[in-house]
Protein backbone atom coordinates (compact mmCIF):
# COMPACT_ATOMS: atom_id res chain seq x y z
CA UNK A 1 0.00 0.00 0.00
CA UNK A 2 1.44 3.36 -1.03
CA UNK A 3 0.45 6.97 -0.46
CA UNK A 4 0.02 7.32 -4.22
CA UNK A 5 -2.55 4.51 -4.23
CA UNK A 6 -4.40 6.13 -1.33
CA UNK A 7 -4.39 9.52 -3.08
CA UNK A 8 -5.80 7.96 -6.26
CA UNK A 9 -8.45 6.05 -4.30
CA UNK A 10 -9.48 9.20 -2.41
CA UNK A 11 -9.77 11.24 -5.58
CA UNK A 12 -11.72 8.61 -7.53
CA UNK A 13 -14.14 8.35 -4.60
CA UNK A 14 -14.53 12.13 -4.50
CA UNK A 15 -14.94 12.69 -8.24
CA UNK A 16 -16.88 9.45 -8.86
CA UNK A 17 -14.86 8.65 -11.95
CA UNK A 18 -11.57 7.17 -13.17
CA UNK A 19 -11.26 9.57 -16.10
CA UNK A 20 -11.85 12.71 -14.04
CA UNK A 21 -9.38 11.51 -11.39
CA UNK A 22 -6.77 10.76 -14.06
CA UNK A 23 -7.26 14.23 -15.55
CA UNK A 24 -6.91 15.90 -12.15
CA UNK A 25 -3.72 13.94 -11.37
CA UNK A 26 -2.23 14.28 -14.85
CA UNK A 27 -1.83 10.53 -15.37
CA UNK A 28 -3.46 7.95 -17.65
CA UNK A 29 -6.76 6.29 -16.85
CA UNK A 30 -5.08 2.90 -17.03
CA UNK A 31 -2.66 4.00 -14.29
CA UNK A 32 -5.62 4.97 -12.11
CA UNK A 33 -7.36 1.64 -12.77
CA UNK A 34 -4.17 -0.29 -12.02
CA UNK A 35 -3.64 1.55 -8.71
CA UNK A 36 -7.21 0.84 -7.58
CA UNK A 37 -7.04 -2.82 -8.65
CA UNK A 38 -3.74 -3.33 -6.79
CA UNK A 39 -5.11 -1.69 -3.65
CA UNK A 40 -8.26 -3.82 -3.75
CA UNK A 41 -6.20 -6.98 -4.21
CA UNK A 42 -3.96 -6.08 -1.29
CA UNK A 43 -6.89 -5.29 1.02
CA UNK A 44 -9.03 -8.15 -0.25
CA UNK A 45 -12.20 -6.04 -0.61
CA UNK A 46 -14.03 -4.17 -3.35
CA UNK A 47 -13.47 -0.47 -2.73
CA UNK A 48 -15.44 0.92 -5.66
CA UNK A 49 -18.59 -0.19 -7.43
CA UNK A 50 -18.46 0.35 -11.18
CA UNK A 51 -21.57 1.57 -12.93
CA UNK A 52 -21.76 2.52 -16.62
CA UNK A 53 -20.19 5.98 -16.62
CA UNK A 54 -19.75 6.46 -12.89
CA UNK A 55 -18.23 4.75 -9.88
CA UNK A 56 -19.10 5.03 -6.21
CA UNK A 57 -17.48 3.73 -3.03
CA UNK A 58 -18.74 0.40 -1.71
CA UNK A 59 -19.91 0.22 1.89
CA UNK A 60 -16.41 -0.67 3.08
CA UNK A 61 -14.97 1.78 0.57
CA UNK A 62 -16.89 4.65 2.19
CA UNK A 63 -15.35 3.71 5.51
CA UNK A 64 -11.82 3.20 4.22
CA UNK A 65 -11.72 6.41 2.17
CA UNK A 66 -11.96 8.32 5.45
CA UNK A 67 -9.00 6.32 6.77
CA UNK A 68 -7.12 7.01 3.54
CA UNK A 69 -7.70 10.76 3.85
CA UNK A 70 -6.58 10.66 7.47
CA UNK A 71 -3.35 8.88 6.47
CA UNK A 72 -2.77 11.34 3.63
CA UNK A 73 -3.37 14.22 6.03
CA UNK A 74 -0.85 12.86 8.52
CA UNK A 75 1.68 12.29 5.73
CA UNK A 76 1.17 15.87 4.59
CA UNK A 77 1.65 17.08 8.17
CA UNK A 78 4.91 15.14 8.43
CA UNK A 79 6.14 16.66 5.18
CA UNK A 80 5.20 20.15 6.32
CA UNK A 81 6.79 19.72 9.73
CA UNK A 82 10.00 18.74 7.96
CA UNK A 83 9.57 21.75 5.68
CA UNK A 84 8.93 23.90 8.74
CA UNK A 85 12.33 22.90 10.07
CA UNK A 86 13.74 24.20 6.79
CA UNK A 87 11.74 27.43 6.97
CA UNK A 88 8.38 26.11 5.66
CA UNK A 89 9.43 26.58 2.05
CA UNK A 90 7.03 23.97 0.68
CA UNK A 91 3.61 22.58 1.50
CA UNK A 92 -0.09 22.63 0.70
CA UNK A 93 -3.01 24.26 2.50
CA UNK A 94 -6.59 23.30 1.57
CA UNK A 95 -9.19 25.87 2.66
CA UNK A 96 -12.98 25.61 2.63
CA UNK A 97 -14.90 28.86 2.30
CA UNK A 98 -18.61 29.73 2.21
CA UNK A 99 -20.49 32.76 1.00
CA UNK A 100 -19.37 36.36 0.55
CA UNK A 101 -18.48 36.87 4.22
CA UNK A 102 -15.55 34.47 4.16
CA UNK A 103 -14.79 34.38 0.43
CA UNK A 104 -14.87 38.13 -0.19
CA UNK A 105 -14.37 39.78 3.21
CA UNK A 106 -12.21 37.57 5.43
CA UNK A 107 -10.20 35.29 3.16
CA UNK A 108 -8.59 38.02 0.98
CA UNK A 109 -7.45 39.89 4.09
CA UNK A 110 -5.74 36.76 5.41
CA UNK A 111 -4.36 35.41 2.15
CA UNK A 112 -2.41 38.50 1.12
CA UNK A 113 -0.07 38.57 4.16
CA UNK A 114 -0.06 34.76 4.34
CA UNK A 115 1.18 34.42 0.76
CA UNK A 116 3.79 37.11 1.40
CA UNK A 117 5.07 35.30 4.50
CA UNK A 118 4.90 31.78 3.02
CA UNK A 119 5.25 31.99 -0.77
CA UNK A 120 6.17 28.29 -1.03
CA UNK A 121 2.84 27.09 0.38
CA UNK A 122 0.41 26.07 -2.35
CA UNK A 123 -3.09 27.22 -1.36
CA UNK A 124 -6.20 25.39 -2.62
CA UNK A 125 -9.60 27.01 -2.00
CA UNK A 126 -12.93 25.17 -2.28
CA UNK A 127 -16.15 27.17 -2.03
CA UNK A 128 -19.56 25.84 -1.13
CA UNK A 129 -22.51 26.30 1.24
CA UNK A 130 -21.76 26.42 4.96
CA UNK A 131 -22.97 22.86 5.55
CA UNK A 132 -20.73 21.57 2.76
CA UNK A 133 -17.63 23.12 4.32
CA UNK A 134 -18.48 21.23 7.52
CA UNK A 135 -18.82 18.01 5.51
CA UNK A 136 -15.46 18.62 3.82
CA UNK A 137 -13.84 19.02 7.23
CA UNK A 138 -15.38 15.79 8.51
CA UNK A 139 -14.24 13.94 5.39
CA UNK A 140 -10.74 15.47 5.62
CA UNK A 141 -11.01 16.97 2.13
CA UNK A 142 -9.80 20.31 3.50
CA UNK A 143 -7.34 21.26 6.23
CA UNK A 144 -9.24 24.25 7.55
CA UNK A 145 -12.64 25.81 6.93
CA UNK A 146 -14.62 28.94 7.62
CA UNK A 147 -17.71 28.03 9.68
CA UNK A 148 -20.59 29.62 11.53
CA UNK A 149 -19.97 29.16 15.25
CA UNK A 150 -20.54 27.34 17.49
CA UNK A 151 -19.34 24.06 16.00
CA UNK A 152 -18.75 21.48 18.71
CA UNK A 153 -17.38 18.85 16.32
CA UNK A 154 -14.15 20.74 15.64
CA UNK A 155 -11.43 22.85 17.19
CA UNK A 156 -12.58 26.38 16.39
CA UNK A 157 -11.26 29.95 16.45
CA UNK A 158 -13.63 32.95 16.43
CA UNK A 159 -12.76 35.73 13.97
CA UNK A 160 -15.66 38.16 13.58
CA UNK A 161 -19.21 38.79 14.72
CA UNK A 162 -22.01 40.44 12.78
CA UNK A 163 -25.80 40.29 12.78
CA UNK A 164 -28.51 38.81 10.62
CA UNK A 165 -30.65 41.39 8.83
CA UNK A 166 -33.82 41.33 6.77
CA UNK A 167 -33.71 42.64 3.22
CA UNK A 168 -36.94 44.26 2.07
CA UNK A 169 -37.93 45.93 -1.24
CA UNK A 170 -37.91 49.68 -0.73
CA UNK A 171 -41.61 50.06 -1.60
CA UNK A 172 -42.76 47.26 0.73
CA UNK A 173 -44.75 48.24 3.83
CA UNK A 174 -42.16 46.67 6.14
CA UNK A 175 -39.51 49.05 4.79
CA UNK A 176 -41.02 51.81 6.96
CA UNK A 177 -40.28 49.85 10.16
CA UNK A 178 -36.99 50.19 12.05
CA UNK A 179 -36.93 46.49 12.85
CA UNK A 180 -38.88 43.40 11.81
CA UNK A 181 -39.77 40.11 13.46
CA UNK A 182 -39.49 36.67 11.94
CA UNK A 183 -43.29 36.53 11.89
CA UNK A 184 -43.35 39.71 9.76
CA UNK A 185 -41.33 37.85 7.12
CA UNK A 186 -43.74 34.92 6.83
CA UNK A 187 -46.54 36.77 5.02
CA UNK A 188 -44.66 37.30 1.73
CA UNK A 189 -42.65 35.13 -0.65
CA UNK A 190 -39.22 34.36 0.83
CA UNK A 191 -35.92 33.61 -0.91
CA UNK A 192 -33.34 31.44 0.87
CA UNK A 193 -29.69 31.90 -0.07
CA UNK A 194 -27.83 28.59 -0.07
CA UNK A 195 -24.33 30.11 -0.34
CA UNK A 196 -24.06 31.52 3.16
CA UNK A 197 -25.80 30.91 6.46
CA UNK A 198 -28.81 29.04 5.11
CA UNK A 199 -28.66 26.55 7.98
CA UNK A 200 -28.77 29.36 10.54
CA UNK A 201 -31.73 31.06 8.83
CA UNK A 202 -33.67 27.79 8.68
CA UNK A 203 -32.97 27.11 12.37
CA UNK A 204 -34.23 30.59 13.34
CA UNK A 205 -37.66 29.97 11.85
CA UNK A 206 -37.86 26.40 13.15
CA UNK A 207 -36.95 27.44 16.70
CA UNK A 208 -39.71 30.06 16.59
CA UNK A 209 -42.28 27.59 15.30
CA UNK A 210 -42.66 29.57 12.08
CA UNK A 211 -42.65 28.53 8.43
CA UNK A 212 -41.63 31.11 5.83
CA UNK A 213 -43.18 30.97 2.37
CA UNK A 214 -40.01 29.88 0.56
CA UNK A 215 -40.70 30.43 -3.12
CA UNK A 216 -37.08 30.74 -4.25
CA UNK A 217 -33.74 29.19 -3.39
CA UNK A 218 -30.56 30.78 -4.72
CA UNK A 219 -26.99 29.50 -4.73
CA UNK A 220 -25.58 33.01 -5.11
CA UNK A 221 -26.14 36.11 -2.99
CA UNK A 222 -26.25 38.39 -6.05
CA UNK A 223 -29.25 36.48 -7.37
CA UNK A 224 -30.93 36.87 -3.99
CA UNK A 225 -30.32 40.62 -3.95
CA UNK A 226 -31.74 40.99 -7.45
CA UNK A 227 -34.86 39.01 -6.52
CA UNK A 228 -35.46 41.25 -3.50
CA UNK A 229 -34.72 44.37 -5.52
CA UNK A 230 -37.41 43.42 -8.06
CA UNK A 231 -39.91 43.14 -5.21
CA UNK A 232 -40.40 39.41 -5.73
CA UNK A 233 -39.40 38.24 -2.23
CA UNK A 234 -37.99 39.06 1.20
CA UNK A 235 -34.95 37.42 2.76
CA UNK A 236 -32.57 37.24 5.72
CA UNK A 237 -28.81 37.47 5.22
CA UNK A 238 -25.72 38.20 7.27
CA UNK A 239 -24.85 41.89 7.29
CA UNK A 240 -21.18 41.28 6.48
CA UNK A 241 -22.15 39.37 3.35
CA UNK A 242 -23.68 42.45 1.74
CA UNK A 243 -21.70 44.37 -0.89
CA UNK A 244 -20.19 47.70 0.15
CA UNK A 245 -21.97 49.57 -2.62
CA UNK A 246 -25.52 50.51 -1.61
CA UNK A 247 -28.58 49.54 -3.66
CA UNK A 248 -31.50 51.94 -3.30
CA UNK A 249 -34.01 49.30 -4.44
CA UNK A 250 -34.01 47.49 -1.09
CA UNK A 251 -33.44 48.32 2.58
CA UNK A 252 -31.90 46.26 5.37
CA UNK A 253 -33.63 46.07 8.71
CA UNK A 254 -32.45 44.57 12.00
CA UNK A 255 -34.30 41.56 13.30
CA UNK A 256 -36.29 41.89 16.52
CA UNK A 257 -34.97 40.42 18.69
CA UNK A 258 -31.46 40.87 17.32
CA UNK A 259 -29.72 37.78 15.99
CA UNK A 260 -25.93 37.70 16.14
CA UNK A 261 -23.74 35.50 13.97
CA UNK A 262 -20.14 34.55 14.69
CA UNK A 263 -17.81 33.34 11.95
CA UNK A 264 -14.55 31.56 12.63
CA UNK A 265 -12.11 28.93 11.48
CA UNK A 266 -12.34 25.22 12.22
CA UNK A 267 -9.96 22.27 12.02
CA UNK A 268 -10.76 18.64 12.67
CA UNK A 269 -8.03 18.26 15.29
CA UNK A 270 -5.59 21.01 16.22
CA UNK A 271 -3.08 18.41 17.42
CA UNK A 272 -2.81 16.96 13.92
CA UNK A 273 -2.88 20.29 12.06
CA UNK A 274 0.05 20.98 9.74
CA UNK A 275 2.46 23.89 10.28
CA UNK A 276 0.91 25.63 7.24
CA UNK A 277 -2.53 25.35 8.83
CA UNK A 278 -1.34 26.58 12.23
CA UNK A 279 0.43 29.53 10.58
CA UNK A 280 -2.82 30.44 8.79
CA UNK A 281 -4.75 30.33 12.08
CA UNK A 282 -2.16 32.43 13.90
CA UNK A 283 -2.22 35.09 11.20
CA UNK A 284 -6.02 35.10 10.95
CA UNK A 285 -6.37 35.66 14.70
CA UNK A 286 -3.96 38.61 14.60
CA UNK A 287 -5.98 40.67 12.09
CA UNK A 288 -8.63 43.32 12.67
CA UNK A 289 -11.62 42.75 10.35
CA UNK A 290 -13.57 45.89 11.21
Amino acid sequence: MTLTQLEIFSLVAELRGFTSAATRLGITQSAVSHAIKSLEQELGVELLRRHQSQVEPSDIGQQLVLRARAMLGLANTMQQEAADARGMKRGTLRIGSFGPTSSMRLLPMILQPYRAAHPGIEVHIDEGPDHQVVQWLEERRIDIGFVVLPEERFDTYALVEDQMVALIPVEHALAAKKGVTLKDLCDDPFILTQAGSSELVSRLFTASGLTPDIRYRSSQLLSTLETVSRGDALTIVAELSLPNCADDRYVKRALCPQVKRQVGLAVLDQRQASPATLAFIKLALSLDYR
